[in-house]
């Protein structure tokens, strides 16, 4: 028996030694030739692969091969949660072999001897009784890892038919606990409605949780109260917030301050006065419809019973107070507009008519003070017709409104002179230009207001004091040596309308021509520049050099008369050629041509060169 074992050592040994030396060929069927069984039907893929789960000559890797294909396993040895996380030895091989089969279990697990507690989810209560099967949890061909923990995921079924079908969430803990799904914990502080002790805390679940419904239950006193105060309370006037004045101690009993919780303090005769005065059944509920902290909101009877009837406007606390409303503490001086004068004795109606603010009030507090408020109607009727704009009080005072202060060299930047002191104000604000103060500001040029006394047609311009004054319109002296024809000679005393016949001066002509052309006797043979000869001291002297023209006078030609030659109107340059003058004179006929002087002199026509 001894050298059939040594035998057979020495077989395999020497089989090891020539697969080795046979080449890696042969090693995968060597392995399977010495595999002690087949492979389960998981880890069946791998059975020609001995590498996956072994390593040659070193047993002490193959717990860490294990892991590195059972990544949630070796993430719970390396968290050590989970059932394998927490055992002592986590070598895979103490509880898991292979090679007994396809239809052999890795591991052998012994449910009645299983310590749930190793796991996440420790059996309390109910849970570690033997009725609790194992299935009852972990569903057939699911891994136990894969078992839920949530309650509702084991008893939603509990929760729908005798429970609270869903209504308060999945959270069966908050309640419940594994010794019995009768037995509750709940604490009711907890929530976003604690019970605080008040009578609320004998109060039985279904006074408010009507239906089983607790997560949506309401939470407003009004919900469960709501009969309260329709038959015993505020018929719901006072809105929903029953919280604002009573507490869960006492449905009687309130903790309201107006003074403390709104931001209208009660003062004086307010304090007696009842909630339903103010906060009326028409206005709607206390919360959903803001009350008004205005006076008249409240008084408006009183007002039109026994006040002003509106015409003072909304605002009586300007004139009342709440010690007394017959009471009146207003001085009109402590105001943007101090009554001075005949104002003092004037009526609050005289003014204020409509009221002192509102949509109807004819005088407001902060917009409307000027006088025209009042006095519009004495204006049209006495005064200016609104022509002269709003601001009554640039002319007229508190004292008398006949009287002006208004004096127009001191308050405008045209001081009044001579006769203009004297002129109506309407001559010059005239209605079509607009009120005073409103419309354009006056221009203070003489043609503003003289236009139409301008009889020059606007040729001189409208610098109208170039020539008259405020003294005197008509006849203004005027310097002549300014204009474009200075008066010299004759003109100096020759009557202005010789030569304007109208006030249109600039129509009037320069030339010597347009005015004496009557006084011409050479009847326009020389021309129509008359300043050519003669001169502005005398029209018959005259002093004319012919020498300055073209053609000089020499010889014969000095005795000759001018209009010997000049004999039609001349209208440009004359002609000049001896032949224009003397072609009666020559005998030849014209068959010497035109040039005359070639052959004749100016001293004799006669005597040839």
């Amino acid at each position: 028996m001894l050298l059939q074992c040594i035998f057979t050592r020495l077989s395999l040994s020497l089989l090891l030694l020539l697969v080795m030396l046979t080449g890696q060929a042969h090693a995968d069927t060597f392995e399977k030739a010495l595999m002690p069984g087949e492979l389960i039907a998981d880890h069946a893929k791998y059975e020609n692969d001995c590498s996956q789960c072994h390593a040659k000559f070193d047993k002490t890797l193959q717990t860490r091969l294990c892991l590195e294909c059972h990544k949630d396993v070796s993430s719970d040895v390396s968290n050590k949660t989970r059932f394998h996380g927490r055992l002592e030895d986590s070598s895979c091989r103490n509880c898991h072999t292979e090679h007994k089969g396809r239809q052999a279990h890795l591991a052998k697990l012994d449910k009645t001897t299983f310590d749930h507690s190793r796991t996440e989810f420790a059996l309390k209560g109910a849970h570690a009784e033997s009725r609790v099967k194992c299935a009852g949890c972990h569903a057939e061909k699911t891994k136990f890892r894969a078992a839920s923990r949530l309650c509702n995921d084991c008893h939603k079924k509990d929760d729908q038919e005798k429970g609270h079908k869903g209504s308060l969430g999945i959270k069966c803990a908050s309640c419940h606990t594994e010794k019995s799904w009768k037995e509750v914990s709940f604490d009711h502080e907890k929530t976003r409605f604690p019970l605080a002790g008040g009578k609320h805390f004998d109060a039985k679940c279904v006074s408010c949780h009507a239906n089983k419904v607790y997560t949506n239950a309401p939470l407003e006193c009004n919900s469960c109260h709501k009969k309260d105060d329709q038959e015993k309370g505020h018929k719901g006037r006072y809105s929903i917030k029953c919280g604002s004045c009573h507490t869960d101690k006492g449905w009687k009993e309130t903790k309201f301050n107006h003074d403390v919780d709104t931001h209208y303090v009660l003062k004086g005769k307010h304090h007696q006065v009842k909630c339903d005065s103010c906060h009326l059944p028409e206005k709607g509920s206390l919360y959903q419809q803001k009350l008004s902290d205005k006076c008249i909101s409240c008084h408006k009877k009183d007002d039109q019973e026994k006040g002003h009837k509106g015409e003072l406007g909304e605002k009586c606390a300007s004139c009342h107070n709440e010690r007394g409303w017959k009471n009146s503490s207003f001085n009109h001086d402590e105001t943007s507009f101090p009554l001075h004068d005949k104002h003092r004795d004037a009526k609050c109606e005289s003014c204020h008519r409509g009221g002192l603010s509102g949509a109807t009030a004819t005088l407001k507090i902060k917009l409307e003070k000027e006088c025209v408020a009042c006095h519009r109607k004495d204006d049209q009727e006495k005064g200016h017709k609104g022509r002269y704009g709003n601001k009554c009080d640039s002319c007229h005072t508190e004292k008398n409104w006949i009287a002006s202060k208004f004096d127009h060299g001191r308050d405008t930047s045209y001081p009044l002179k001579a006769r203009h002191v004297l002129v109506k104000c309407d001559s010059c604000h005239l209605p079509e230009k607009g009120a005073l103060y409103q419309k354009v500001k006056l221009p203070g040029q003489c043609v503003s207001c003289h236009l139409k006394d301008d009889k020059h047609k606007n040729q001189l311009g409208r610098q109208c004091e170039s020539c008259h004054n405020e003294k005197r319109w008509q006849d203004a002296p005027y310097d002549h040596n300014k204009a474009r024809f200075a008066l010299t000679g004759s003109h100096v005393k020759t009557d202005c309308k010789k030569c304007h016949q109208t006030p249109a001066f600039r129509d009037v002509r320069s030339d010597c021509y347009s005015c004496h052309q009557k006084d011409d006797r050479h009847q326009r043979s020389l021309g129509t520049k008359c300043e050519s000869c003669h001169y502005t001291g005398t029209w018959s002297s005259w002093d004319f050099d012919h020498a300055s023209t073209r053609f000089a006078l020499d010889g014969g030609h000095k005795k000759v008369a001018c209009d010997a030659c000049h004999t039609a109107p001349l209208t440009g340059r004359m002609n000049m050629t001896c032949f224009s003058c003397h072609r009666k004179d020559d005998v030849h006929n014209g068959e010497f041509s035109m040039q005359c002087e070639r052959c004749h002199t100016a001293v004799n026509w006669k005597r040839n060169r």
